[in-house]
């Protein structure tokens, strides 16, 4: 159970700084930040990738899973840093 946990957010930070590298032009978020929305992203990508799609488990690395978590972690920082770009101005 703690060893999951460890690699959700292992893999989280991971997959929230390969966002943040594709999400264009400067974000003003932490690692902290960085890493939620990593998570989030990873969990949303293996819901939709394992759940709506109907992959289960694959052997060796399963980069399609790896592309929809990058990509829902992307979306999960463009909303958070328009979000904060409104209640700045």
């Amino acid at each position: 159970m703690i060893g999951q946990i460890i690699t959700t957010i292992i893999f989280g930070a991971v997959i929230g700084v390969l966002a943040r590298l594709v999400v264009p032009g400067k974000q003003a978020m932490g690692w902290v930040v960085t890493v939620v929305l990593g998570v989030a992203g990873a969990l949303i990508g293996y819901w939709v990738w394992g759940g709506l799609l109907g992959q289960g488990d694959t052997r060796g690395i399963d980069w399609i899973r790896w592309i929809i978590s990058i990509a829902a972690a992307a979306v999960l920082v463009l909303g958070y840093t328009s979000m904060t770009r409104k209640s700045r101005a």
